[in-house]
């Protein structure tokens, strides 16, 4: 595969809330880009109006494209369509997974590709939609130093920060490491406000000491945009997908053998959540603050 990157082709797999704005700064920033439709035909719909070319089955993406990106719900959704793309791929081509995902899942998924010629690399993402869409986002890379040297270009087109870990399965490691911490202050910030209504403090009072203080932070502010303004899409990542970071990170701990103490109780948070109807599509991760309040008798 002679191509240099700025004339690399590139797939996208996975046009969700963060999908979308990934792959519309691709072809705006001069890439060739092949996009696949699965349910929602809008985002595909705007992407061919901006540039990019629908292809008509996931083998034919994988016979069209050098670099592949995928951004799905997890390692399950990984796993089945890179099975599916399999037929189409060429030695040379090169996979990046940018879900959130298992990192026993991700080197298995290396070895078998390494098998027939393919490469395979982790980047996984932090911020939300509106970086996607601002090409800003932060991103966290698992790959030998070839393979990032010749992703890289590709994702500094959405990226605003890209860090390169490591192997192979280290984006993810850190990946899960990072949620741990973010989806840790989620269940501490929705315990806090309970515990705030409870003793009589309102949630006003109660923002006006930590905002702008050591405390304060980006995402104590998107959580709080929810709790104190009523903006329930501030924050558009799921409760379900969350549950399911920490649920990988509970697996990676297991393996390494260490006391999961703090992410099991901020797991504990989010399957409470899951449990009594947290579970849907427009369920995000500031609501876990009603399911708390809830639990401890608030409405």
């Amino acid at each position: 595969m002679g191509a240099s990157m700025a004339q690399a082709r590139v797939g996208f797999i996975g046009l969700g809330l963060m999908g979308q704005g990934m792959a519309a700064n691709i072809v705006a920033k001069g890439y060739p880009l092949m996009v696949y439709a699965h349910r929602n035909r809008a985002p595909v719909e705007d992407l061919v109006a901006r540039g990019a070319v629908e292809a008509g089955s996931l083998t034919d993406l994988a016979r069209g494209s050098d670099v592949i990106f995928l951004c799905l719900s997890g390692s399950p959704q990984v796993t089945e369509v890179v099975s599916a793309l399999k037929p189409g791929l060429t030695a040379g081509a090169v996979i990046v997974d940018c879900s959130t995902s298992d990192p026993v899942v991700t080197e298995r998924l290396a070895r078998e590709l390494a098998a027939v010629g393919v490469d395979f690399a982790d980047a996984p993402l932090s911020r939300t939609p509106k970086e996607a869409w601002a090409g800003t986002l932060d991103c966290m890379v698992g790959a030998t130093p070839e393979v990032f040297a010749r992703v890289q270009p590709i994702i500094a087109t959405w990226a605003g920060k890209i860090v390169h870990i490591g192997g192979v399965g280290d984006g993810h490691r850190m990946k899960l490491l990072n949620n741990f911490i973010s989806l840790g202050y989620a269940a501490i910030y929705a315990e806090a406000i309970a515990l705030s209504e409870k003793v009589g403090i309102p949630i006003a009072k109660f923002d006006s000491v930590i905002r702008g203080g050591r405390m304060d932070c980006g995402f104590y502010q998107t959580f709080m945009a929810c709790a104190l303004e009523g903006n329930r899409e501030a924050h558009r990542f799921t409760i379900s997908n969350a549950y399911k970071d920490l649920r990988y990170l509970e697996s990676m701990a297991n393996d390494a053998k260490v006391v999961t103490s703090m992410s099991s109780a901020a797991k504990n948070a989010f399957a409470y959540a899951m449990a009594n109807g947290g579970d849907g599509a427009e369920d995000y991760v500031p609501h876990l603050a009603d399911f708390t309040a809830k639990l401890n008798g608030g409405s």
